[in-house]
């Protein structure tokens, strides 16, 4: 039988999370919300409770971090994407669209700061900088998926349909942040079903 002084399942049970995870989620945290290369190491470490040593441990520079920031983040991005197509099987344009309908949603969100994968693309414009390059890979998937999903819908023009959604789906990041609660964003899902409507009459 526990002891009275102890409680099973307690989160003292729980193991004390790693300082290479502490550091990967506040850099999470702050790389979204205030920008890549607007912070710096020192506000890292401070708020992570570590010491700048036991970063450069886990990561030999700033550069390799905000990558291991960004391919959490693609992980992320694609389990939202799938969750879309597998609650959708065989409905490629009812997946785009539930996809989209989510992306909507988040951008009325009072904290929403767009895509960190283009956030990080803009932040970045050297095409060989470590973030640069997971930014780049994320959107050329999302772009030969997009297309293989108008293909499979029976478009004419596949890869300009793909193509247009893939600039809407970037034009509601960016305009998520300009207009936030109201703007244009919101209605993402609409529009990429009137684009894939016009361009399955053709």
């Amino acid at each position: 039988m526990p002891s009275d002084n102890k409680i099973e399942g307690s989160l003292s049970d729980a193991p004390a999370p790693r300082a290479a995870d502490k550091i990967l989620d506040v850099a999470r945290d702050l790389f979204y919300r205030e920008g890549i290369r607007a912070i710096g190491v020192d506000e890292i470490v401070k708020r992570a409770g570590v010491t700048k040593p036991s970063l450069y441990r886990s990561f030999p520079s700033k550069d390799e971090l905000a990558a291991s920031y960004l391919r959490k983040y693609d992980l992320e991005f694609w389990e939202r994407f799938d969750e879309a197509v597998d609650a959708h099987p065989g409905n490629p344009r009812a997946q785009i669209i539930a996809f989209l309908t989510r992306v909507g949603k988040r951008t009325q969100k009072p904290d929403y700061r767009g895509c960190g994968m283009t956030n990080a693309a803009v932040e970045y414009p050297e095409h060989g900088h470590p973030a640069r390059v997971v930014s780049e890979n994320n959107k050329q998937e999302l772009r030969r998926r997009l297309r293989a999903m108008a293909a499979a819908m029976g478009a004419p023009d596949s890869d300009t349909l793909g193509d247009g959604l893939l600039l809407l789906i970037e034009g509601a990041y960016i305009s998520g942040q300009l207009f936030g609660l109201g703007g244009p964003a919101a209605a993402v899902a609409r529009n990429a079903d009137l684009l894939i409507e016009a361009s399955l009459k053709k």
